[in-house]
């Protein structure tokens, strides 16, 4: 952040505050009211078909950098300075643990080795292709001072594709095949982005060899499997301790902090280790839904599950804001200002290599993906491949901080050539953000069109686990409690639930109760203590007998 908000705190005590202080003071307050804002037209426009709330926050940023910048005489147009440690510390960790926290898991491990493919191997493919094309057109435009490593940083940076951004425009419940394989693709592409970008800065590229290839591939594959482990194991740990200390039997408050804390824990770890922090606190989210929220009482569950979903939106919210704001900061600009053309043409450039470099992916992962998939309904049609491939081509705020990283210092640069790449950087952000992002939602009413009968049950059902719209695009409800259960195959192939008897998830079910849930809990194997989620739970099945039994003797 653009100021100490560990001395402004220690200063509130004084009479009064320095001049400096005092603008830090209306900065934030400034800030703290434009979230609110954000808050309540977004919710205003919550019926509207185009816009979402990320895009609202995006117009009321661009709209507030105009009237900062009118106010400060063209000298200013946002309120705080970009940090990358801002982010990555403090604003995408509540993000991606929320969304692993909350995934379908049913629907996400059923398309993993998909969600892989898209994401490890897609993401290298798109980063090949706008890495070429950068270095081959840029290079005949004499955009001065740029290395092979700038060009190579560039591929990495537009191959990062918006998780935050696929959250606000795809819903859940209404399509969860499609949510599952574009935001899980969007969490393996951010983190393979983030590795690729962190090689090309720490390997040596005056010598690029076989071997230097074969590390990189390595160090990926390390990397992923090394802070995929943390995460779980994080989130096993915060299962075991809380199953076996039980702290809801004293204070619902400790239980509570105890997993946010162990949530945030994975993510820095991943940090302190240099592994990738994207990963570990999703997986580690995964893992605290399936184990770790069980074995808290039921007054924590609710807490746990709004604070998650809570931190998430407002750092989705403050993002966006800024972005929007960022945008007009006219010292990023002026370097262009000779030269607008070559900022415009390198921005649709960019672009372009975007929509190439996705669709070159894609669409042929898809066709050897569907290879693999004996049943048709478990296919990846071409409708959904365009979804797919559209919902994917929006850039955000990994993109701007990891342009920042490679083209300024501390959010400031002098430099012609890496001014331009800045300001490419934000025209490619808002315009895929606000083009992309507004058409995504009625493209999907468009190529997939829901029976207005599930319509309806998604307007009165939206977070029902038993909900008979979850498997619209899938197979299969993401509930635990249907383990073992018969499902007879349909008559009707439309509604695409048949369920495979012997699949991946079917064994690992099976190895899950027997040795998993006994030692960390989960729903089902939580043991029976006063007080617990199971003494309440048998209290209540007790009450509704008992206030049943009336009824049964009127009857008989």
């Amino acid at each position: 952040m653009g100021f100490d908000l560990g001395f402004l705190v220690g200063k509130m005590g004084s009479a009064t505050l320095d001049t400096s202080e005092y603008s830090s003071v209306v900065s934030m307050n400034l800030f703290v009211a434009l979230l609110c804002a954000c808050i309540v037209i977004g919710h205003l426009l919550e019926e509207n078909r185009w816009m979402n709330e990320s895009i609202t926050a995006l117009v009321i940023g661009l709209c507030t950098g105009v009237v900062i910048l009118l106010a400060s005489g063209g000298t200013s147009s946002h309120l705080l300075v970009f940090s990358e440690d801002l982010f990555f510390i403090y604003l995408l960790p509540p993000i991606i643990f929320n969304a692993g926290f909350q995934v379908k898991k049913k629907q996400f491990f059923r398309n993993f080795m998909t969600i892989v493919l898209f994401g490890a191997v897609g993401t290298v493919i798109s980063f090949t292709i706008i890495s070429f094309g950068a270095t081959k057109i840029f290079t005949k435009m004499n955009i001065s001072d740029l290395e092979l490593g700038d060009y190579l940083a560039i591929g990495a940076i537009f191959s990062a594709t918006d998780s935050v951004c696929t959250l606000q425009v795809l819903n859940q419940d209404q399509t969860p095949l499609l949510y599952s394989l574009v935001f899980g693709e969007g969490v393996v592409n951010d983190a393979t982005s983030v590795v690729i970008f962190n090689a090309v800065q720490n390997f040596d590229l005056s010598q690029i060899t076989t071997v230097v290839a074969f590390q990189l591939i390595g160090n990926f594959f390390y990397l992923f499997i090394t802070s995929t482990l943390l995460g779980a194991g994080t989130g096993l740990l915060s299962a075991y301790v809380i199953k076996k200390l039980y702290f809801g039997r004293h204070s619902t408050d400790r239980e509570v902090a105890i997993m946010i804390l162990m949530a945030y824990l994975s993510y820095m770890l991943a940090e302190l280790f240099y592994l990738s922090g994207i990963l570990t606190v999703f997986f580690c989210g995964i893992v605290m839904s399936h184990y770790t929220w069980h074995n808290v009482t039921e007054k924590s569950r609710v807490t746990t599950k709004h604070a998650f979903a809570t931190l998430s939106f407002i750092a989705e919210l403050f993002i966006f804001l800024y972005v929007g704001m960022d945008a007009l900061d006219l010292e990023k600009w002026k370097f262009v200002k000779d030269s607008p053309g070559t900022s415009v043409e390198v921005s649709a450039i960019l672009l372009g290599f975007v929509l190439v470099g996705r669709a070159a992916f894609v669409f042929p992962l898809s066709f050897l993906s569907n290879l693999t998939k004996k049943a048709q309904h478990e296919k990846i049609d071409f409708r959904q491949q365009v979804l797919i491939w559209w919902a994917g081509l929006m850039r955000g705020a990994v993109s701007m901080a990891l342009a920042y990283n490679q083209f300024t210092r501390k959010g400031h640069t002098t430099v012609a050539g890496n001014a331009i790449m800045i300001t490419s950087t934000i025209t490619v952000v808002l315009f895929s953000t606000m083009v992309f992002g507004l058409i995504t939602q009625p493209l999907v009413r468009l190529l997939l069109p829901a029976p207005k009968t599930l319509n309806r049950m998604i307007s009165s059902e939206p977070t029902s686990p038993k909900s008979f719209t979850v498997p619209l695009l899938g197979n299969g409800q993401d509930s635990e409690a249907d383990f073992g259960q018969h499902v007879p195959r349909p008559s009707s192939l439309r509604m695409l639930l048949s369920t495979p008897s012997h699949t991946v998830h079917h064994y690992w079910r099976k190895f899950d109760n027997a040795f998993m849930r006994p030692v960390f809990g989960g729903r089902g194997f939580v043991p029976f203590i006063p007080g617990s989620p199971t003494d309440q739970s048998v209290h209540q099945s007790q009450q509704h007998l008992v206030a049943e039994e009336p009824t049964r003797n009127q009857e008989c």
